[in-house]
């Protein structure tokens, strides 16, 4: 496999804060002409079989995933990890950890939304979600949108979900030692998900990457839904800086939130090496 493949490393269902099921998501990949696919629900695998077992019966070539959230600086980072054994005991507590906080954030949430008028979001966001412990801000988004709160959940996030905003609550995630060592101890492969959106400076930036391949990473997504396409230099010129294997994924949730569709996104830039080059073992 080159890099001339439509690859969709990144997305999320209804398992996590997504609005499509695994099979949805997989019939809806391969119209648009993905050939290799993941699901990479945040903090829970729970999707995972079906998402194989959907893929295959749609043709299409699947890699196990996750993505974990990590406090990295004082900021929330989010750690891909594909071709994980989804039945390593060590992954799944971690996971089920990180998942453990995300409730009581959320009330949390809910009480700074109520402070400032917004009663009973808490139980609003609560229909959106499937798991209650991945309750999550998208999922209050939702509710503030169908409440005709926010014309739309960028409005929300931008209004009351943001570091400042009534609704904002820290949570402290898994460490970057940690979500890494678990992604490589099931036998998969840490990936960093769309560095720009986290903001940092250069040298941020340079302690994440020097410390995320001194624990052992190996790749970062440089074609992702939220880079702009001068991103995409700058995340491949990281990737050959730090000897990363270069990912590609939508990182999409909803037909009527996400702004890029799965698998339509650019082909990565030559040059560089693919994440499932080294992952030709893991794919089913």
């Amino acid at each position: 496999m080159t890099s001339i493949l439509n690859a969709d490393l990144h997305c999320h269902s209804v398992v996590s804060d997504g609005t499509l099921t695994p099979e949805a998501l997989a019939e809806r990949a391969a119209s648009h002409g993905v050939e290799l696919w993941a699901l990479t629900d945040h903090d829970e695998i729970g999707g995972q079989a079906r998402a194989a077992a959907a893929a295959k019966a749609v043709g299409m070539r699947y890699v196990t995933g996750v993505e974990i959230s990590v406090t990295f600086l004082g900021k929330t980072v989010h750690i891909v990890g594909l071709g994980i054994n989804t039945d390593n005991a060590d992954l799944c507590e971690g996971l089920e950890r990180t998942r453990g906080g995300r409730r009581l954030r959320a009330q949390d949430m809910a009480d700074g939304l109520a402070k400032v008028g917004i009663k009973g979001a808490f139980e609003g966001a609560l229909q959106y979600v499937s798991n209650p412990d991945l309750i999550s801000r998208t999922h209050f988004a939702r509710h503030l949108v169908e409440t005709g709160v926010c014309r739309d959940t960028n409005e929300v996030f931008r209004k009351y979900l943001t570091e400042g905003k009534p609704g904002f609550v820290e949570h402290r995630w898994a460490s970057l030692k940690d979500a890494v060592g678990w992604i490589t101890g099931a036998g998969g492969m840490a990936v960093v998900a769309h560095p720009a959106r986290y903001k940092f400076t250069p040298n941020e930036e340079y302690a994440l990457f020097t410390e995320f391949k001194g624990h052992g990473g190996r790749g970062v997504e440089v074609v992702t839904g939220s880079h702009s396409a001068a991103e995409y230099v700058t995340y491949a010129a990281t990737a050959q800086e730090f000897g990363l294997a270069a990912s590609r994924g939508s990182d999409f949730h909803s037909p009527l939130e996400s702004h890029t569709e799965l698998g339509t996104l650019p082909y990565l830039p030559g040059g560089l090496t693919p994440v499932w080059e080294l992952l030709a073992a893991r794919i089913q």
